[in-house]
């Protein structure tokens, strides 16, 4: 017998990262929201890797902390160690890396959702969705029958929609960590029309740090680096991270047992992630390699389970051990936790527009895995823009979008909604063609504006990055007019650097342009330098150092903006529009893309097609 629950602004369904984000959001903007988790204990779960950030990740996080959102404040004040990747490579992706206390995080990010006004907890899962009688609202039923009713839904189910977890020939239905999976949504949502698909994801081994022998192995320490938010004052590094290989010895023992791996048995369906593959997949899918990676990683300050990354398997639980004991290190190991492959359903993620909101049904937004993307990170971003949306629709204001050219967030959400995914969605730098531009020590000045527009950005936060801003310009423009002479008395420093000293005289800006010297190394010559804080010293080194680089960047963001202003109508005919190729069509008719720009990036969408597009618009605008 169902009943009327309750009527709220905002639902969201499902309390993993990018529900979580999505609630507070639209809570903070004054939402009244109910954020619905299957089980309270699963809130913020860390069911994989016990980390936040890594290769493009990292950028995210700052992003989503730009905005206003709460994973990088949660990572800060639950970290256990942190590192920058990438040193060696250029500011563009330079990405920290934390690892992090999984339960510690699990709690404080509970606690925030509990105390946020305008924001309820609720334990329940979500068994049908449907739209009011009267067609303006959403109704949520839970399976003891109770109706909630909000103007608008966010759906951030993760890996629990029909979850099954398999390891080896042993199958269950079922979400990560044991936690039972979404039954019943999957088929509602199908009576919508959304289209799903079934992907896959696995997990590695947790073994006891009791039976590792770490002195086998390479240590691993934290460093001491700028920390996620910009409102956290520092970091921590109490625990160390191993590192041990594979080897042609473990390579053996998966060969041997590779028709028992449901991968390549065919009991999975799901498609898995190309970029972060199972140790099985990584094998056979690399004959030539004579060994892997293996990290081994703390899940918290106050277990003995230790995370052993590089080693995501669904092979059975004798053959998980005994290639495991094939490492140094670990020839003694006892497994906590086998590891295991988890199917899940998910939807084509062509079906959303870029604000995330399906495109045949108003008020109801997506985010997270159930998008076809993977990991933490990914989730977070789209949740906080769903929530955003979700909040600003309810609101009657215009939608927030991060596009290209203004933050990995945009790169994430228009390759989803643009080219579709047919495996997991992974960020990667190298997915971005305005690297230079979008670093994550820069993330504040992209799109705090955006959250500070949106209300998420208090006034005490505004105007501290106002006077952040204020510091990196003024110090630019003084190294920029501050003059060096060609006295000879510094020709030994020039000497132990490698650089020729100037000859007619320069500016210390372009004394940082050279490659060798750093802002800390012209120190010597700057004796009217002002006291700044490191985050700014940082951001002045970049941007001088490689001013060049970000102004040929800053102008081709101009020529994409410029197509990105022309909107398509929603109403065009790309069956039955005359030039158009017969792929082209089909591909525009289906993804129904807003801008020319978008257009652009389809797969089988030629130039040839653009400039039908062209000749329509502009045929549209002479009938006007």
């Amino acid at each position: 017998m169902e009943y009327s629950a309750g009527k709220v602004d905002v639902i969201v369904v499902g309390a993993g990262h990018a529900g979580c984000e999505a609630a507070l959001a639209a809570a903070r903007m004054g939402c009244q929201t109910i954020l619905f988790t299957i089980n309270m204990d699963a809130v913020a779960n860390l069911p994989c890797n016990p980390s936040i950030g890594g290769t493009g990740k990292g950028h995210l996080v700052r992003e989503v902390d730009a905005l206003g959102g709460e994973m990088g404040k949660a990572a800060d004040a639950n970290m256990i160690q942190i590192r920058m990747l990438n040193r060696g490579k250029g500011p563009a992706v330079f990405s920290l890396r934390a690892q992090i206390d999984r339960r510690r995080y699990q709690e404080h990010m509970k606690q925030v959702v509990e105390q946020t006004p305008n924001l309820l907890l609720r334990q329940g899962e979500i068994i049908d969705l449907r739209r009011t009688e009267d067609g303006e609202a959403w109704e949520c039923v839970t399976p003891t029958g109770g109706v909630y009713t909000a103007k608008a839904v966010v759906l951030t189910t993760g890996t629990y929609l029909a979850g099954s977890i398999i390891v080896g020939e042993y199958k269950q239905t079922s979400g990560p960590d044991g936690i039972h999976a979404a039954i019943g949504l999957s088929d509602a949502m199908r009576k919508l029309g959304i289209t799903l698909f079934r992907f896959k994801t696995g997990t590695p081994c947790r073994v006891s740090r009791r039976s590792v022998d770490f002195s086998k192995m390479e240590i691993q320490e934290g460093e001491d680096v700028e920390p996620f938010s910009y409102e956290s004052k520092g970091v921590t590094n109490s625990a160390s991270c191993y590192l041990t290989w594979t080897n042609e010895n473990t390579h053996n023992i998966i060969r041997e047992n590779i028709g028992r791996s449901p991968l390549y048995s065919g009991k999975i369906s799901g498609i898995g992630p190309r970029y972060c593959p199972s140790i099985e997949d990584k094998v056979m899918r690399f004959p030539d390699r004579l060994r892997h990676q293996v990290f081994i990683e703390p899940l918290g300050m106050n277990t003995e389970e230790m995370y052993v990354q590089g080693m995501s398997s669904s092979l059975p639980e004798e053959v998980q051990l005994q290639m495991l004991r094939s490492i140094e290190g670990l020839e003694n190991v006892e497994v906590m936790r086998t590891g295991y492959a988890i199917e899940y359903d998910c939807i084509d993620s062509l079906q959303l527009r870029s604000t995330l909101e399906f495109k045949k049904h108003k008020g109801l937004f997506s985010a997270g895995q159930i998008n076809g993307s993977s990991g933490y990170e990914e989730a977070a971003a789209q949740g906080i823009v769903a929530g955003i949306n979700a909040a600003l629709q309810v609101q009657g204001r215009e939608p927030m979008t991060v596009d290209r050219s203004e933050g990995y967030i945009g790169v994430l959400i228009d390759d989803l909604v643009t080219t579709g995914a047919d495996e997991p969605y992974r960020i990667m730098t190298s997915r971005s063609e305005y690297r230079l531009l979008l670093r994550q020590d820069n993330a504040d000045a992209r799109l705090t504006p955006k959250g500070r527009e949106a209300g998420l950005i208090s006034d005490e936060r505004w105007n501290a990055f106002l006077e952040k801003q204020e510091l990196i310009q003024q110090e630019m423009d003084r190294l920029e007019a501050a003059h060096l002479g060609t006295g000879a008395k510094f020709q030994e420093f020039f000497d132990e650097r490698g650089t020729a000293r100037p000859q007619n005289g320069t500016t210390l800006a372009n004394l940082l342009r050279r490659p060798e010297l750093t802002y800390k190394d012209i120190e010597v010559f700057d004796k009217k330098r002002p006291d700044l804080p490191q985050n700014v010293q940082n951001e002045v080194e970049i941007r001088v150092k490689y001013s060049g680089y970000i102004k040929n960047q800053q102008e081709q963001v101009e020529a994409f903006k410029k197509n990105q202003q022309i909107r398509l109508p929603e109403d065009m005919d790309y069956i039955n529009m005359s030039g158009l190729s017969k792929e082209g069509a089909t591909k525009l008719d289906k993804i129904r893309p807003e801008t020319l720009e978008q257009a652009n990036r389809i797969t089988g969408v030629r130039p040839a097609d653009i400039s039908v597009l062209l000749i329509e618009l502009a045929r549209r605008k002479g009938q006007k």
